[in-house]
């Protein structure tokens, strides 16, 4: 619902606020004092193209914000959460900028967003009917969706979007299967030659390091046989060995211990120790030297295979895990050309079954929206007498033309014929602003309670009509306000008279230019504007008696 709306520096409005409840809401005023324009700030703010002369003379910008309380329908929702906006407490605030340039800038709750998405979401908080780009239900797929509503059609207008999808899913699928399938066939000798060459070297991941480790041993075995007997000697032999030292060592700290046993305390458990690691060295050397043998045979086995890893690794690496990634997935690709004909069967079967079904849901659909668009048709049309268009005539026009789809068999179009034998046209064609906005609230009567849009506004809805018309403009007013917050432009008591809150916009030009200001009226300042609408200055007893007349009880506090 729209709770307020301000408007600064557009065109005459300098800044005026108005202050918006559930119900029927009217903005009356004298003509020219900038009713129509508010309309139009809040089609600015709803995304509607912005203009540089918007901009009031002598302001640098235009500024039109409006707040909802958003509430908590599933569209809404889902489309704050994927546009990735907060709604603080349930509460949204619109901002539009226009500069004296032309340029518009966009504000939701603060965070800066384009005009698309401030239409994106206005097609979701209001509907507006009159001359304006944001009327919804000229529109194809609101219009679809309110046939859908009106005959209770939801539960297979869903199944036929999962029958849709599913069917989808399989053709694309099939469609995948049958490319990787022709790749496979254009790709097969190739692809055996891949699997084949690896799998006869058959690498394992960490097999080159290994190899590396061993070529180095074989091809220095000569030079590690040498070094391993020099450091045998150097720490076993008898020329300065490092058994010898420590052995030395050993006799010079008893000399020490028997002079100063405490000055040399410790030192005897480093030197066992030391005597200790020296021995299990020498052992270790002396072990290692005998293993290194010249094995001219085996490092040549050794190059060999290193050669032939080397070989895949250029061609199919880097590495020996993709190089048996590759393999792997060249047999996966050839295990393709003798599963894929089954595979294909199956799924020919089940998209045989998946046909079926959309087919079925389709016709289950299109027989909701046929005996729907008949009861929608009679019943639109007959609110149109009474709205001042006797003559005109509403109907639902199903095409089954084009192919079928997420939505159904056929394409939802609303037809109006405005006058006997002129033919019918689309209600996106309607000429008239007031013809369009009479047609727009007879459609609203019936389909309030299926409508999830919670404020709608009527601009021109009664131009050009009087007398017991006006009557049942304001009867199908209030019995729409009834499920929706309604804010209507009017210049007929009749109207005037029904609203939950009654706004009077006033011109007046006190520093010379002329602005517009707004304000709620109720009391005996209603009845008095109600009694200028009436009839004027002349009969002002009358008026204001008829005035009292209109309103009731009620309407005068």
């Amino acid at each position: 619902m729209l709770t307020e709306l301000r408007v600064r520096d557009l065109a005459i409005i300098a800044d005026a606020r108005l202050e918006l409840g559930p119900g029927l809401n009217v903005l009356t005023g004298e003509t020219g004092a900038g009713k129509t324009m508010l309309v139009d700030a809040l089609a600015l703010l709803l995304g509607e193209r912005a203009a540089s002369d918007l901009v009031r003379p002598g302001a640098a910008r235009a500024v039109v914000e409006g707040a909802f309380e958003a509430g908590g329908r599933r569209a809404l929702t889902d489309a704050l959460e994927r546009l990735g906006i907060d709604a603080e407490d349930g509460r949204l605030v619109l901002k539009r900028e226009v500069q004296g340039s032309g340029r518009s800038r966009a504000w939701v709750n603060g965070s800066p967003v384009t005009a698309g998405v401030l239409a994106e979401l206005g097609r979701l908080l209001v509907d507006l009917h009159g001359q304006h780009e944001t009327q919804s239900l000229l529109h194809a797929e609101p219009q679809r969706e309110i046939l859908d509503a009106f005959g209770d059609a939801g539960a297979e207008a869903a199944a036929v979007a999962a029958a849709f999808e599913s069917r989808e899913l399989l053709l694309a699928q099939r469609r995948a299967l049958e490319t990787r399938q022709a790749e496979a066939r254009q790709r097969a000798d190739y692809l055996r030659h891949v699997a084949e060459e690896i799998a006869r070297v058959a690498p394992r991941p960490d097999e080159l390091g290994a190899l590396d480790a061993e070529a180095r041993r074989l091809g220095h075995a000569e030079e590690l046989g040498r070094l391993a007997q020099e450091l045998e000697q150097a720490l076993s032999g008898d020329d300065g060995a490092a058994s010898g030292a420590l052995g030395r060592a050993s006799r010079l700290l008893v000399a020490l211990e028997r002079i100063d046993p405490s000055g040399a305390g410790g030192w005897r458990e480093l030197l066992e120790a030391a005597t200790l690691n020296v021995e299990e060295l020498t052992g270790a050397v002396r072990s290692y030297a005998a293993r290194v043998e010249l094995d001219p045979a085996r490092l040549a086995e050794v190059e060999r295979r290193r050669d032939a890893l080397f070989r895949l690794d250029r061609k199919y690496g880097p590495g020996l895990d993709r190089v048996l990634e590759t393999g792997a997935a060249a047999r996966a690709e050839l295990e393709l050309l003798d599963t894929a004909e089954t595979d294909l069967a199956a799924l020919g079967t089940r998209l045989v079954e998946a046909e079926r079904e959309f087919g079925e849901s389709c016709r289950a659909l299109t027989g909701r929206r046929r005996a729907a668009a008949r009861r929608l048709g009679a019943a639109v049309t007959k609110h149109l007498p009474g709205l001042g268009m006797p003559d005109s005539r509403f109907r639902v026009a199903l095409d089954g033309a084009g192919s079928s789809g997420r939505h159904g068999a056929e394409r939802v179009e609303f037809l109006v014929e405005l006058n006997p034998g002129m033919g019918e046209r689309p209600m996106a064609r309607v000429a008239s602003g007031g013809e369009l906005s009479r047609l727009m609230l007879g459609l609203k009567v019936e389909v309030a309670r299926h409508d999830a849009l919670p404020t709608l506004v009527f601009d021109e809805v009664d131009q050009g009509v009087g007398g017991h018309v006006a009557g049942h403009i304001a009867d199908a007013l209030a019995r729409v306000a009834e499920a929706h917050q309604v804010l209507v432009i009017t210049h007929l008591p009749q109207i005037a008279a029904r609203a939950t809150r009654h706004l009077v916009v006033m011109k007046s030009a006190p520093s010379g230019a002329a602005e517009t200001d707004v304000r709620a009226v109720s009391g005996g300042e209603r009845v008095e504007e109600i009694a200028r609408m009436l009839g004027g200055r002349a009969a002002a007893a009358t008026a204001r008696r008829l005035a009292r007349e209109l309103l009731g009880p009620r309407g005068r506090r």
